[in-house]
């Protein structure tokens, strides 16, 4: 994710998916997405891009994950993100340059295919199970508490409320990020796409 001698003026983006395997290297050429695998280079033709999704995906180390997700014409999906694994416990970010990237990549797309549709967040299905599951989890928690409040149990109530809170910080992202949303065409949103630079 860092900057390389060799990269040219064209859009691109680097990214070590997982934190054993290659770099995954993207760069706009024209009207294709190129993507080095290391072993296998494809192209990919942006005409093909029939739906751009972004999403809010944390992972176990960082809170801060984000993922941008072309659906092409043929069924394939090209999944890339914010994040980069430097080691089995080190992550990187460059949000700047993947804001950029992915702006750039958006543009290409609209240009390329102009019914291309853009949305954001977790299909409905999936945000709606989500969303339950943590309203019920964060429904249970707060139950347990007040039950040992009645109880006089004070400690294992406030540890409960700790608890409560902890979660509330976790789960609430996920679902207000994540929520599903049309998006108009080509547009880059900041709350799924971090890294836009201040206008000077």
């Amino acid at each position: 994710m860092t900057e390389h001698p060799d990269d040219d003026t064209a859009p691109s983006w680097r990214q070590r998916p997982k934190p054993v395997g290659f770099e995954i290297a993207y760069k706009l050429d024209g009207d294709f997405l190129e993507i080095d695998r290391t072993r296998a280079v494809d192209r990919l033709r942006l005409s093909a891009v029939e739906q751009v999704r972004y999403v809010f995906a944390p992972g176990n180390i960082s809170s801060k994950g984000y993922k941008t997700q072309l659906r092409l014409s043929d069924g394939r999906t090209v999944t890339f993100g914010n994040l980069s694994w430097r080691s089995l416990t080190d992550l990187d970010r460059d949000d700047a340059r993947y804001h950029r990237f992915v702006s750039a990549l958006a543009a290409a797309i609209t240009r390329a295919n102009p019914k291309a549709r853009f949305v954001g967040g977790r299909p409905g299905p999936i945000w709606l199970g989500v969303a339950a599951v943590g309203a019920l989890s964060l429904a249970m928690i707060a139950y347990f508490a007040l039950h040992a409040f009645r109880q006089g149990q004070t400690s294992a109530a406030l540890l409960a409320l700790l608890l409560l809170a902890a979660s509330c910080w976790q789960v609430w992202p996920l679902i207000s990020l994540n929520r599903p949303r049309e998006l108009a065409t080509g547009e880059v949103p900041d709350d799924l796409v971090p890294g836009r630079e201040p206008k000077s």
